[in-house]
């Protein structure tokens, strides 16, 4: 198999090289990956400026290429130019923070999945729902595989791609869930240090508002991971008949 992959974590993050590893054992691996961190990217495009990338190292079947745009744009890269045929599974991930709930909106992770199902290939994204750099892959891993083996043996349906989220620590099992709903709340604070013109930065605390255990956020609370097939197709259908009266 051809295995594309990708991050909004940068390419120096250790979940990239841990999925990269994993994977390898199915296939030859291409790694194209932002040289940075791109986090809260969804599917940004860069499109005013070019970008670059260039191979970084080859180790067994595995091929690394830093590029200095977006997830999105390193499918988008990889597929028009980088890859002499279409991969046949791109992985986004393993990202450093959960993906749960609203979050699949601003995820760079995410985004490099939908990306992907664009292009009509399989795709996931694989989250661990902890920041840390140091955090332990060792009991999400084999469920992450589980899901890689399965999608490979089963594909997944037109422009549907999953978000995959794992909490941190031992794991109870795995999940088939939907999103949940979740809100920000104080998403800025001003920084006080004395200078002509404002800065604030962007903080926030996320609050599930859905404790329904079928929804993602509370199952990888309960310690699951889960798993939940999103879409291109952002159409609110059960909002159609309603709208109706807009139109007309």
């Amino acid at each position: 198999m051809k295995i594309l992959i990708t991050n909004d974590d940068g390419i120096h993050a250790p979940g990239v090289h841990k999925l990269a590893e994993m994977a390898s054992r199915y296939g030859d691996v291409v790694v194209v990956a932002p040289d940075g961190p791109r986090s809260a990217q969804s599917m940004a495009l860069t499109i005013t400026i070019p970008i670059s990338a260039k191979i970084i190292k080859r180790e067994r079947n595995i091929t690394w290429y830093q590029c200095s745009g977006t997830p999105a744009d390193c499918v988008k890269l990889a597929c028009s130019q980088l890859l002499d045929s279409a991969p046949d599974i791109i992985l986004s991930g393993i990202n450093h923070g959960s993906n749960t709930s609203v979050n699949v909106l601003y995820s760079g992770t995410i985004g490099a999945a939908l990306e992907g199902a664009m292009h009509d290939v399989p795709s996931i994204g694989f989250s661990i729902c902890d920041h840390s750099l140091e955090v332990s892959f060792e009991y999400c891993l084999p469920l992450f595989e589980q899901v890689l083996a399965n999608t490979i043996k089963y594909g997944l349906p037109h422009d549907i791609c999953l978000n995959v989220n794992a909490p941190v620590g031992p794991v109870r099992g795995m999940r088939l869930c939907r999103q949940s709903a979740g809100r920000w709340a104080n998403d800025f604070t001003r920084d006080n240090a004395p200078r002509t013109t404002d800065f604030y930065w962007m903080v926030g605390d996320f609050f599930n508002t859905e404790p329904d255990e079928t929804a993602d956020q509370a199952s990888v609370e309960l310690g699951y991971v889960t798993v939940v097939p999103i879409q291109i197709d952002m159409t609110a259908y059960s909002a159609m008949e309603h709208c109706k009266k807009i139109v007309e």
